[in-house]
C-alpha cells in the first residue's frame, strides 16, 4: 500500500491538544522499517513471542507492522481483563519479549507477569527502574529498506486472547494465512476499497486498515469503555474527516445512535458501519440508521476470536424481516456463511468430539452447536492442549478440522444461521432446555427493558429459570409494574412459560472489550444471592 499510495493518509491520532498527529503510508512504512531493524538488533526476531501493550497511537501501528516484518509472534491481551486474568494469560503465552508503555512495565514488574520467560524489554516512553531498551533507542539507525522475514502461511503470526466471557481467556494461535484470509474476506464481503476512511473504535480492528488501504482515524475515547464514549467525539471525527467506514461495538452503536437520533444528526459520508461482539438490538440499529445516507448500512458479522468472520447480515434485512422473528423467540439471525467458511450445526454435547462424522449434524431448523471450518479459523489455543481438544474436531478425510464455536443455533430455510446463545448458558430444568437468546428476545420487546438475561439458579436440587432485567433509564422506579407485565408476557409463550421470577439489576456485568457480552455467570451468582435474601412468598416474584 505504501508503494501504491505513498502520500495517502494512513493514520490520524489525537495529539492531546485538540489536533491530530498524521502519518501517510510512506511514513508508516519507513517508521515500521526503522523499528523492525532496531527490534532485530536487540533480539526480537522471527518466532519470538512478544507482548505488545501500547495505547491506540501511531506507535501501536508502527510497532505492530515492525513485529510482522521481523517475523515475531505478536501476543495481544486486553489490559482491562483484570490483573488475575492478565497474569494467567501471560503465563500461558510464555512471552520472551515485552513492549509496552511505562504503566504496563510497572504493572509487569510489580505483579511478576511472565517473569520466568521475558528476557527483552522495550519501553514506549520513559523507562524507569525496570531496565531494557526504549523505543527511542530502538528507532536509531539508518533509514534503509528493511528486508522482511520470509514467513510461511502456516507459521504462527500472533496469539490473540479471547474476551473470557465464559471463563479464563484463551490464546488463539493465528497463522499468517489466517490473517491474509481475513483481509481478503473483509475486502470482498464489505466491498472495502483503498482510499476509504475508517473510524475504528476497537484497536485490534484498526490494525486491518493499512492492509486494506484505508485511512485510520483514531477516535478520542477510552477503548476499554465504549459504552461510555462521548458521542460528540465520534460524530465530530466522522464529520471532520469524511469517514466512510466505522467499526463499533453494540454498546457504542447504542450510545451514539441515541444521541444522534434525538438531535436529527446526519452523517452523509458514512456508508458502512460494522458492529460485532454481541447481537445488536433492532432498536439500536434503527436509531443509528437514521443518521446514515440512503445507501448506508450497518453490518453485523458473527464470529469469535478463534474464527472471524463466520457470517454477516445487514440492517436492511434485520429491520425488514428477521427482527420480527427475533421478537417471537426464534433467536437472532446472523446471516449466511461468508466465502470460504463451511458452517455446520451438530448435536449438543459437553464432551470432546475427537473425530468428524456427518452423523454429528442435526436436521435444518433444529438447535445444536455451531461448528465451522475455513481459512480464517484458528487451529489451536497456545499451550492449552485440553482446551484445544475440546474445541476442535479433526476431519481426517479432508486433513482439516472444525472449530466448535461454543454457541448454539440452527439453519433456517434460506441457509442462514440463527444464533440462540452460548452453549454453556443454556438453562436445563426438570422439564426442558431453555436457550438464552430466544427467550430474552421475547422480553426485550417490552419498552421498559434495556436488556435481559436468562440464568439458571439451583434451588432444592432443581434448576430454576430466572430472568434478570436491566431497565431503560426512564423506566427505573416502575419495577413492580414492569415485573407484572414481563411475567404475563412470559406466560403467553411456550418458550418462556416456565419463568416465574424476574429480578432487576442496576447494570449488567459485561466484557471490557465490547461492553456488550453479558457475564451471565456473574449475574447468576448475583441472582442466587438475591433469592436467598428474599424468601419466596405466595405467587411469583
Amino acid at each position: 500500500m505504501a508503494d501504491r499510495q505513498p502520500d495517502v493518509l494512513a493514520i490520524a491520532c489525537p495529539d492531546g491538544s485538540g489536533g491530530f498527529t498524521r502519518l501517510v503510508y510512506r511514513q508508516l512504512d519507513e517508521e515500521s522499517d526503522r523499528i523492525a531493524r532496531g527490534l532485530e538488533g536487540v533480539g526480537i526476531g522471527r518466532g519470538v513471542r512478544t507482548v505488545l501493550m501500547v495505547q491506540p497511537s501511531p506507535e501501536l501501528f508502527a510497532i505492530t507492522f515492525a513485529l510482522f516484518k521481523v517475523g515475531a509472534v505478536l501476543v495481544m491481551v486486553d489490559p482491562g481483563m483484570g490483573v488475575k486474568n492478565l497474569g494467567t494469560c501471560l503465563r500461558q503465552a510464555a512471552p520472551e519479549a515485552f513492549i509496552g508503555i511505562p504503566k504496563a512495565h510497572f504493572a509487569r514488574r510489580i505483579m511478576g507477569w511472565a517473569r520466568e520467560t521475558i528476557r527483552i524489554n522495550v519501553t514506549v516512553g520513559r523507562r524507569i527502574f525496570w531496565g531494557g531498551h526504549t523505543l527511542a533507542q530502538i528507532r536509531k539507525g539508518p533509514d534503509t529498506k528493511f528486508d522482511m522475514a520470509p514467513t510461511a502461511g502456516d507459521e504462527t503470526a500472533a496469539v490473540l486472547f479471547t474476551s473470557g466471557s465464559t471463563g479464563v481467556p484463551k490464546g488463539a494461535v493465528y497463522s499468517h494465512a489466517n490473517f491474509a484470509a481475513q483481509v481478503e474476506i473483509l475486502r470482498e464481503v464489505y466491498g472495502i476499497r483503498p482510499g476509504e476512511i475508517d473510524l475504528p473504535t476497537f484497536p485490534l480492528f484498526a490494525l486491518f486498515d493499512p492492509a486494506l488501504g484505508m485511512s485510520t482515524i483514531i477516535p478520542e475515547m477510552d477503548a476499554t469503555r465504549p459504552a461510555r464514549v462521548d458521542p460528540t467525539k465520534i460524530i465530530g471525527a466522522i464529520e471532520q474527516f469524511g469517514v466512510t467506514n466505522m467499526f463499533g461495538s453494540p454498546a457504542l452503536i447504542n450510545r451514539v445512535g441515541r444521541y444522534g437520533a434525538t438531535r436529527g444528526i446526519k452523517l452523509p459520508t458514512l456508508k458502512r458501519v460494522i458492529s460485532a461482539g454481541a447481537p445488536v438490538p433492532a432498536a439500536a440499529l434503527e436509531r443509528f440508521r437514521t443518521m446514515l445516507p440512503p445507501d448506508g448500512e450497518i453490518h453485523t458479522p458473527y464470529g469469535a476470536t478463534e474464527a472471524l468472520p463466520v457470517s454477516t447480515i445487514g440492517s436492511r434485512t434485520i429491520l425488514g424481516e428477521t427482527a420480527e422473528r427475533t421478537a417471537r423467540g426464534e433467536g437472532v439471525c446472523v446471516g449466511k456463511p461468508v466465502g470460504g467458511i463451511e458452517a455446520r450445526v451438530i448435536r449438543i454435547s459437553d464432551e470432546a468430539i475427537p473425530r468428524w462424522s456427518a452423523s454429528l449434524m442435526v436436521a435444518p431448523g433444529e438447535i445444536g452447536e455451531i461448528a465451522v471450518r475455513g481459512p480464517t479459523v484458528t487451529r489451536s489455543y497456545y499451550g492449552l492442549a485440553e482446551a484445544t481438544a475440546r474445541a476442535k474436531i479433526s476431519d481426517p478425510e479432508s486433513g482439516g478440522f472444525y472449530h466448535r464455536m461454543g454457541d448454539v443455533g440452527y439453519f433456517d430455510e434460506q441457509g442462514r444461521i440463527w444464533f440462540c446463545g452460548r452453549m454453556a448458558h443454556r438453562v436445563i430444568t426438570d422439564e426442558r432446555t431453555m436457550f438464552t437468546v430466544p427467550c430474552e428476545g421475547i422480553f426485550n420487546e417490552h419498552e421498559a427493558v434495556f436488556r435481559s438475561a436468562l440464568v439458571g439458579i439451583v434451588q432444592g436440587g432443581s434448576v430454576k429459570p430466572v430472568l434478570c432485567v436491566e431497565l431503560e433509564e426512564e423506566a427505573r422506579g416502575r419495577e413492580e409494574e414492569t415485573r407484572a407485565a414481563l411475567l404475563e408476557i412470559g406466560r403467553s409463550n411456550r418458550l418462556t412459560d416456565g419463568i416465574e421470577t424476574v429480578l432487576f439489576h442496576p447494570g449488567f456485568p459485561v466484557d471490557v472489550r465490547h461492553n456488550s457480552k453479558i457475564f451471565r455467570e456473574k449475574l447468576a451468582v448475583w441472582a442466587s444471592k438475591q433469592l436467598q435474601a428474599m424468601p419466596l412468598t405466595a405467587g411469583a416474584r
